[in-house]
């Protein structure tokens, strides 16, 4: 049985809130770092810290606005993101840190980002401390192919109704970049589903500024694209993550 537990990480700048979630199996296990959307910490982001351990990974979701209003951590991770680096991605790797310091995890990480969180995990990729990186629904960058040599294996899910700048032709392209730059990669977007597919709020998690948001990108849960990319995601994670350097080192997927 999974267990969830909130829970403090030293940051450099304080305590950070987290949602740490541990798989019911024998250790060890693989650890996954899970960045939310612009939501912050809510109920979905505990169901996706939760069904990553039900599938044998212990993960981890912090909270990246705790440490101000949710506008200026919103600006602040803007230009994070844009940058690569900055306060927001010092969170994540405390995250990353503190994870792989559990007992029962085994170091090699994983990171995966939903909408916003997804720009994470894609700008995280090149980080040699991951194994592998779940984008979804996270866009592809202008100069992505300047810094994704050598990234982590990747996997993204992306909506083909997904109006935002995020969707569908942030997928293609993310396609063809890896192809080029022979990163391995399992890019799929689903036809008909919008934006935000894999995430299912509870009302009560959303602001005026995100019921808005969410109206313009037409986003909407899907829950038969969810399952579908869950266990996408699953597999590649079980090849990058629980395999080791030999089987990598040999091209084994």
């Amino acid at each position: 049985m999974v267990t969830g537990a909130d829970v403090e990480i030293a940051t450099g700048r304080g305590s950070m809130p987290a949602y740490f979630a541990k798989p019911g199996t024998a250790p060890p296990w693989p650890g996954v770092v899970v960045v939310h959307d612009f939501t912050g910490m809510s109920h979905d982001l505990r169901a996706q810290a939760d069904w990553l351990a039900e599938a044998g990974f212990a993960a981890v979701a912090p909270d990246l606005y705790y440490w101000g209003s949710r506008l200026s951590c919103l600006r602040t991770i803007m230009r994070d993101i844009g940058e690569r680096r900055g306060r927001t991605f010092d969170d994540i790797d405390a995250a990353r840190s503190w994870l792989g310091d559990q007992d029962g995890c085994s170091g090699r990480m994983g990171v995966i980002g939903f909408c916003m969180g997804g720009g994470y995990a894609l700008a995280l990729a090149p980080d040699p401390e991951y194994s592998a990186a779940s984008v979804n629904y996270g866009g592809c960058p202008s100069d992505a192919e300047d810094w994704l040599p050598g990234a982590c294996p990747i996997v993204g899910s992306f909506g083909g109704a997904d109006t935002s700048p995020l969707g569908r032709r942030a997928g293609r392209r993310l396609g063809r970049v890896l192809t080029e730059l022979e990163v391995p990669h399992d890019v799929k977007i689903y036809p008909g589903v919008g934006h935000g597919f894999m995430n299912d709020h509870d009302p009560a998690n959303a602001t005026l500024l995100l019921r808005f948001l969410a109206n313009i990108s037409g986003t909407k849960h899907d829950e038969e694209a969810t399952q579908d990319a869950r266990r996408r995601i699953t597999a590649f994670f079980d090849t990058y993550l629980r395999a080791d350097d030999a089987a990598r080192s040999s091209g084994s997927a």
